[in-house]
């Protein structure tokens, strides 16, 4: 529910809480923004650390892309992961800066409306949802080979399916469960994976390998008659598909103490601790694999399940399984619970139909459940949905990771052009003369990186295939515009915007 405080009272006042360290009182400087929040504050930092690190999730993110990025541009794709870290090092950088100033539930929707203004809010949340929805979807139909694997079931497209419906219900059953019960879990997610992670590539290293670092630099014939720079940047999905998720901290904001301070550490600590342990599990994977030839010609289309087989038997590999079945049921969990806190902040504001229902909070759990259960239903048809689709895997991956980094752009856009206008950070976390210099990089990766995803990744496929991710991005863009066109929805609500920039000051000449 907003206040009646306006948007300059706002942030003259969030300006005076940071600067004058008084912050800690964390629903004072929420009621300056603008707001009464109905969270409760249980997420305590390592908890708020683990739900981005179990989004960004060094196993799924891998273990999903692995034989595709192989088989496209053989091991040196693994130097995708080293650009795209860096790259994604500078958008979190942005994201700490104006979290700290406006650690307001959604993420990068409250954060464009309050640099921009509502329509570039509105159209950055409504394609953030949909890429967080795909991404959901993802992550459980992702889980889908490795549970089947597990019990010694042959795949089908049918079972699969079944089996992300299991893995997407137990991940609202947790979330349904409230804050405290998240928090505890993306914990436990957090420790299975990283500890699963540095044991397994310790293994793989000692007992599987095969190579020499050397082959990381060389193609073994992946590009085919294309130049390898082609290759490489289609295998690069690996990468792009890997590092987000830190803004999943921001976006349950209120609920954790002292957030300005809390929030950019756990956004940084996701990338560096996580980016690490991606990397070190794709080189462990890499060096395992006996025969890459086999893996880029199509003759060993699941590498993965091979290495584990081989490094620990039948037995042992079913128990590496149960870790990874664990790290997708958390950044399926991570990822549910960040859009939840989006579209709960949307019908907070008003901004959508069915508002009203979006906006309703269950106080005895903490949690919005109407919220949660469009983040249950559309995932659930998506995934249904999965079964008329050849590659549905690699198509859900490839749009939701387009539309987060859209959205990541729109944010950093936002911030660059508030800069320009007068905006200057007055959060608890600052870049201070960095911060033009940061926020340009940023820009600049980010544009890159949405070019690699939209490449075209099958060449001999028809052209809408190798279009799909632009042709979805696109259809979700236009519907969103028409929306905006005939509802105006983005004018309802009370909530300030714009407020980043200060107001221009006009002065007497007399």
């Amino acid at each position: 529910m907003t206040t009646d405080v306006t948007s300059k009272t706002a942030r003259d006042v969030g300006d005076d809480l940071a600067k004058n360290g008084s912050a800690e009182d964390d629903d004072a400087q929420l009621q300056a923004l603008g707001f009464r929040s109905e969270f409760k504050r249980d997420m305590s930092p390592w908890a708020n650390f683990s739900l981005g690190f179990t989004y960004l999730s060094p196993v799924v993110g891998i273990y999903t892309v692995f034989a595709f990025a192989l088989a496209t541009a053989g091991p040196p794709m693994i130097w995708s992961l080293l650009i795209a870290g860096a790259g994604q090092m500078l958008v979190a950088l942005v994201f700490s800066e104006v979290v700290a100033q406006f650690p307001v539930a959604g993420g990068v929707y409250p954060w464009a409306r309050r640099l921009w203004g509502r329509k570039w809010a509105w159209m950055t949340g409504w394609v953030y949802i949909f890429c967080l929805l795909a991404l959901i979807a993802g992550a459980a139909y992702g889980a889908g080979p490795y549970a089947l694997a597990m019990l010694g079931l042959p795949p089908s497209a049918h079972t699969t399916v079944y089996v992300a419906l299991v893995v997407l219900a137990l991940a609202t059953v947790i979330n349904m469960a409230g804050t405290k019960k998240l928090g505890y879990f993306a914990i436990f997610g957090f420790a299975a994976e990283l500890i699963g992670a540095v044991v397994v590539g310790v293994w793989l290293l000692l007992t599987q390998r095969h190579h020499g670092l050397g082959v990381l630099f060389q193609g073994f014939g992946a590009q085919g008659q294309h130049s390898y720079f082609y290759a490489f940047l289609a295998a690069s999905l690996i990468a792009v598909y890997q590092f987000f998720g830190f803004e999943a901290c921001g976006d349950v904001a209120e609920e954790v103490k002292n957030p300005g301070i809390q929030i950019p550490k756990a956004m940084r600590r996701t990338i560096y601790i996580g980016g690490a342990a991606a990397t070190f599990v794709c080189l462990s994977l890499i060096l395992a694999v006996t025969d890459f030839g086999v893996v880029i010609h199509g003759g060993d289309t699941n590498p993965i399940d091979t290495i584990l087989t081989d490094a620990f038997g039948g037995g042992g590999a079913k128990i590496v399984l149960c870790v990874v079945l664990i790290s997708f049921l958390s950044c399926a969990l991570s990822l549910q619970a960040a859009a939840s806190r989006l579209i709960f902040s949307y019908g907070r504001d008003g901004m959508i139909a069915g508002s009203r229902l979006l906006a309703r909070f269950d106080h005895r759990k903490n949690v919005p459940p109407y919220a949660l259960l469009v983040a249950i239903v559309i995932p659930a048809l998506l995934i249904a949905g999965s079964v008329v689709s050849s590659d549905a895997l690699t198509k859900l991956v490839s749009f939701g990771s387009a539309g987060v980094y859209l959205a990541f752009q729109m944010v950093v856009l936002a911030a660059l052009r508030a800069r320009v206008k007068g905006w200057r950070p007055s959060g608890k976390y600052q870049l201070g003369r960095w911060g033009i210099a940061v926020n340009a990089g940023a820009l600049i990766y980010g544009g890159v990186a949405i070019i690699s995803i939209c490449w075209p990744r099958q060449p001999g496929a028809p052209w809408y295939d190798n279009y799909t991710v632009m042709l979805m991005s696109a259809a979700v863009i236009g519907l969103g515009a028409l929306y905006m066109l005939v509802s105006d929805s983005y004018t309802n609500g009370d909530a300030p915007a714009g407020d980043a920039i200060p107001p221009v000051r006009h002065t007497d000449d007399a």
